[in-house]
């Protein structure tokens, strides 16, 4: 019940995009950027994620990061978190200055939503070579959800991280954040994960999903999500639920490119080649599918 109330809420206050047979977004989430050091789960699929938003700057791409962006809840110094992925955050401002960069807060950078800490950390930084302060993301506008309206059908897609009604990713998240802080961050390095967390807890996922799927029965509404790190692709005549899952899995990283009017899912990993060469090639693993194949009656 509660869930519902603040999905629907989100839903309500969300910021509204329209889209068209031309238009094209990757969905990306739970980056978890942390600050290179040993607990940093990101620091691996750096690269990959740099070469990835690099084929998406290019091909005229709008990146929407799903929440879960940088790891504020074990990272407290986002100065710390800049430092080590600076490359990825110059990749995302020019996303920016295309005016085609949308960020969501999700539970672990839950702070974006206050516009103080957004404006002090994300407008500038100093460049530590050259010794000046320069622009970042000045005047970036993060929203907890995001509506793609169809400019011909009218069909919506709500976009949102998917921590809301989670009672400990939610209403108890300051809890949460201090036992992962200073206890579950050392504990994961040598194998223990935080068991609050869906994407380490296998019932709390499958009960946050559920969730999900009653407000889409509800609402009548497609619905793009992150949080659980399970990447998620329906099949037809299933209930549109979708999760573009996450960027720190061991062999890559998993998201959802919406083209035109269809939706697919994809995967970017390192592959050798037959020579033994390494390469980072993205795969299409799901679809694409027409997104009038979920629209509801």
């Amino acid at each position: 019940m509660f869930t519902d109330k603040r999905l629907s809420k989100a839903y309500q206050n969300a910021t509204v995009r329209y889209f068209d047979k031309n238009s094209k977004y990757i969905f990306f989430s739970d980056c978890h950027r942390g600050d290179d050091s040993v607990s940093d789960e990101f620091a691996r699929n750096q690269n990959i994620l740099l070469h990835a938003l690099n084929y998406y700057y290019n091909h005229d791409y709008t990146y929407v990061e799903v929440g879960d962006g940088d790891e504020l809840w074990e990272y407290p110094d986002f100065k710390s978190i800049r430092l080590a992925h600076q490359d990825i955050f110059l990749e995302i401002k020019k996303f920016f200055d295309a005016g085609r960069l949308i960020l969501l807060y999700g539970n672990h950078n839950i702070f974006l939503k206050n516009k103080a800490f957004v404006k002090k950390y994300y407008y500038y930084y100093r460049d530590e070579y050259n010794r000046n302060k320069r622009r970042l993301l000045t005047g970036i506008v993060v929203h907890e959800a995001l509506i793609l309206k169809n400019k011909t059908t009218k069909q919506e897609i709500f976009v949102v991280h998917g921590h809301q009604g989670d009672l400990m990713n939610d209403q108890l998240w300051r809890i949460s954040m201090l036992t992962l802080r200073y206890f579950w961050r050392y504990l994961h390095v040598v194998g223990f994960h935080n068991p609050a967390s869906p994407a380490r807890n296998q019932f709390t996922r499958h009960k946050v999903e559920r969730t999900y799927k009653e407000w889409i029965r509800k609402h009548k509404v497609m619905l793009i999500c992150g949080h659980t790190h399970r990447p998620r692709f329906p099949k037809k005549n299933a209930l549109p639920y979708f999760n573009s899952g996450c960027c720190i899995h061991s062999k890559g990283i998993t998201g959802i490119e919406l083209v035109g009017n269809k939706i697919m899912m994809v995967d970017w990993r390192v592959r050798a080649d037959t020579k033994g060469s390494l390469h980072i090639e993205r795969y299409v693993i799901r679809g694409p599918e027409p997104i009038k194949t979920y629209h509801f009656q």
